[in-house]
């Protein structure tokens, strides 16, 4: 998949509010300071596309941005932040699941994961509460580029079998670092596939790629 054009759209907090449901549309959620909008910036091949801050919990919104004029991609706020009010983790929540539940073109929920970590409560929680609602989703380790690849393939793994506890068959996985620009291909790719594929072009499809 190559990146023609990416513009940004329209933020807000409603989901009534979002661009009509006319198009294929993935979205990116995942712990605060997880490297979320870097990712997205990396992976559109623009820089500043989606705003970074060294700050944890820079992303309040829902954030549409139209890619190639023939899909979404949306940053969600991040999760997990502990500096914020338990009322505003709590209107964070209800967005967050307001969108992803009834968000009817949403075509797959890229769950970002910390590499340099071991499995995190709040992680497996939220992986575990989609498998429960059956939305698609598919995880995505980032900052790959901050640890030995030793010890970022021993924390997939780790996560991996974490997640076996609950999981028969396990969901598309993806290694990226948003600085290396590692992982782009699979990750594009994957996300062509998942748009404009049929489901069973798509289940036809072994897909779990690292690296």
């Amino acid at each position: 998949m190559e990146i023609v054009k990416a513009e940004f759209i329209i933020s807000n907090t409603d989901i009534t509010k979002c661009p009509k449901p006319d198009m294929p549309e993935v979205a990116f959620i995942g712990r605060s300071n997880v490297g979320k909008s870097s990712l997205i910036n990396m992976l559109a091949n623009k820089k500043s596309m989606a705003k970074t801050s060294s700050t944890p919990g820079k992303t309040q919104l829902i954030n549409h941005f139209l890619i190639n004029k023939n899909m979404y991609w949306v940053d969600l706020p991040g999760y997990g932040y502990a500096k914020v009010s338990q009322s505003q983790r709590g209107t964070w929540t209800k967005m967050i699941w307001n969108y992803v539940e009834k968000r009817e073109n949403l075509r797959t929920l890229f769950v970002l994961i910390d590499s340099r970590h071991e499995p995190q409560k709040k992680d497996i929680e939220i992986i575990n509460k989609l498998g429960e609602k059956q939305i698609p989703f598919a995880l995505i380790f980032t900052k790959a580029d901050k640890e030995t690849q030793k010890e970022v393939s021993k924390n997939v793994s780790i996560f991996k079998n974490e997640m076996k506890k609950f999981w028969e068959v396990l969901p598309p996985v993806f290694v990226t670092s948003a600085e290396k620009r590692l992982g782009r291909k699979n990750v594009l790719d994957y996300i062509e596939l998942i748009s404009f594929s049929n489901e069973e072009e798509v289940e036809e499809q072994v897909i779990s790629v690292e690296g």
